[in-house]
């Protein structure tokens, strides 16, 4: 279901999420945080969705956090603040358990918050003029609740530095560091981010799903995570796309895919 600060629209197996506040820039409000955190677990649930593309309205993608929020903090209770911090821990939670894969579509700016919404997703999109950076530190913070996911997407070493300095980055220097996957013309990018998630639609949902519980594991178990790779590979083996994969190579013809 569509929200005012998160509109949400179908094409094919693609669910396509389009950040909807182009007039504060796509402010990563708590308002927008909770819709799109919904938004994101409702796609996720839903066996009609191959992939996510998260994309935003207006001329930028998301140019960070509400500051207006931020001037209201001073004088409440900690508990208080916290609670709304949540709000963020959930986002980013939501998005490393997704077990559909997640796109971004990236335009002018991506900082601070929107940094980070490129950087929890699993493959990135860019125009070839966006901009990208970790710009907190210029209003006195750090992107503490954006680092986990920098630090996966670019390494810890970089993530460091983008947090300390503020600076703000090229799409092909995001590219070059793995942040972005792919740069594109900006008169390309609707239609090549849409091929990349209508692509990823047409897989085994079972094999993406399979391969997003990997990939969390490589990340966190370190020498543990082959134990866990070695069970879900059991889990492949013995799918129905796994069977119907194989006999439709032999059959040189096109897989239907179950999720089974």
């Amino acid at each position: 279901m569509s929200d005012p600060a998160v509109a949400v629209e179908r094409e094919g197996r693609v669910a396509v999420l389009t950040l909807s506040r182009p007039e504060r820039r796509n402010a990563l409000s708590f308002e927008v945080a909770s819709a799109l955190t919904r938004a994101l677990a409702e796609a996720d649930a839903d066996p009609g969705v191959g992939a996510i593309l998260l994309r935003g309205a207006g001329p930028d993608f998301c140019a960070g956090a509400d500051i207006r929020e931020f001037t209201t903090y001073r004088g409440r209770p900690a508990p208080a603040v916290e609670r709304e911090g949540r709000v963020l821990v959930e986002l980013m939670r939501t998005a490393w358990r997704l077990r559909t894969p997640l796109v971004a579509q990236v335009h002018g700016h991506a900082l601070g918050g929107g940094c980070g919404l490129v950087a929890m997703s699993h493959m990135a999109v860019a125009a070839s003029d966006a901009r990208l950076g970790t710009t907190e530190i210029r209003l006195g913070l750090f992107p503490l609740a954006i680092l986990p996911a920098m630090v996966h997407a670019v390494g810890a070493r970089k993530a460091l530095e983008l947090g300390l300095t503020g600076r703000v980055m090229s799409a092909a220097e995001a590219r070059d560091l793995g942040l972005v996957t792919e740069v594109v013309e900006g008169e390309a990018l609707a239609r090549r981010a849409m091929e990349v998630a209508a692509d990823l639609a047409g897989k085994s949902p079972v094999a993406l799903a399979l391969g997003l519980e990997g990939y969390r594991a490589a990340l966190t178990l370190g020498g543990d995570a082959l134990e866990v790779e070695n069970l879900l590979r059991v889990v492949a083996f013995l799918s129905e796309d796994l069977r119907e994969g194989a006999q439709a190579f032999l059959e040189r013809r096109t897989p239907h895919w179950t999720g089974e």
